[in-house]
């Protein structure tokens, strides 16, 4: 089980101090795949950064520069395009004359008629696009009041949840921004064509690997018991993968709105296009791997079964 973290104390419009560096102003976007909504991280003080400021919502943009007055905005960071985490940038940016940061790569629209309330923000683009590794630090200068408040962030690339997901690490704390990659509320959506499941489990590994203190997703509350986290995460969809073969082998090909309807039956409904995509998404990687085999194309029409079921065949 998965050792997930819900409870968090925030309001609209306030900005937290979340650690000594970081501050937190949850969005007003509320829903079944943004928890309470999306938090955007301002980073240092005097000069800062944003991290995921948000959707495009003029009142998370006064949150955002409420919460700085009297600093400068320098650097935007954003984890991935998508519509609860993208929109604000520009605008804030146009704001503030800072630079927009992120993965260069545009990403491909979700397959299927569902949209996820997360949907693509297809005309997104940085003002720089991103290479692993890359780091930047802040503030360029100092005033008296902010001495010592310097701060460093590097992108870290994890694609998988989408194409051109980035996390940012700070190792002043020895804390990361996973975006979505990582969410302590719930279980990350991988959607193809733009994600991939192969990709996504790699980006946990990697995550797991650098130790990092605590997680600061982009919703719901830090996640500081973090190697036991990530263990849990990671063999949560170890466990799905083995769900979905055994639903194959035991109940017969299938399509992947079927193979939702057996595995989510006690999972709310309006869950369940989320789930569809993640389903597809791990039968994209065992197709890859050899491990599965379909009749149709490689989508939700596709009539997936086990590869062993097509050798008795």
């Amino acid at each position: 089980m998965i050792p997930f973290i819900r409870e968090m104390q925030f309001e609209y419009g306030r900005c937290d101090q979340v650690s000594p560096l970081i501050r937190r102003v949850v969005a007003q976007n509320p829903g079944p795949f943004t928890f309470t909504g999306t938090g955007a991280h301002i980073v240092g003080h005097g000069e800062v950064a944003v991290i995921d400021p948000g959707p495009d919502d003029p009142r998370q943009l006064d949150a955002i520069l409420n919460a700085t007055l009297g600093e400068q905005i320098t650097h935007i960071f954003v984890t991935h395009s998508h519509l609860d985490h993208s929109p604000a940038a520009r605008p804030l940016a146009e704001l503030t004359g800072a630079t927009i940061y992120a993965g260069g790569q545009p990403c491909r629209p979700s397959q299927g008629n569902e949209r996820l309330e997360a949907g693509d923000d297809l005309s997104f683009r940085p003002d720089v696009a991103l290479r692993d590794g890359q780091t930047f630090r802040g503030p360029t200068f100092r005033r008296q009041t902010f001495r010592g408040q310097t701060w460093t962030i590097e992108a870290v690339a994890t694609p998988g949840h989408t194409s051109n997901h980035y996390a940012y690490a700070l190792p002043e704390e020895n804390a990361l921004f996973p975006g979505d990659c990582v969410m302590g509320w719930s279980t990350s959506v991988v959607s193809p064509p733009d994600g991939d499941m192969g990709a996504y489990m790699k980006s946990l590994a990697k995550i797991r690997a650098r130790r990092f203190d605590a997680l600061y997703p982009a919703h719901g509350p830090a996640v500081r018991q973090v190697d036991a986290f990530l263990a849990a995460y990671i063999d949560h969809r170890r466990q799905r993968e083995t769900q979905i073969l055994m639903a194959l082998v035991e109940g017969g090909a299938a399509t992947v709105r079927q193979l939702v309807a057996r595995l989510y039956a006690d999972t709310d409904r309006r869950l369940h296009p989320a789930a569809a995509h993640s389903v597809l998404a791990h039968l994209l990687d065992l197709y890859r791997r050899g491990v599965v085999d379909l009749a149709g194309p490689l989508d939700m029409t596709g009539v997936w079964r086990s590869l062993s079921m097509r050798q008795a065949a």
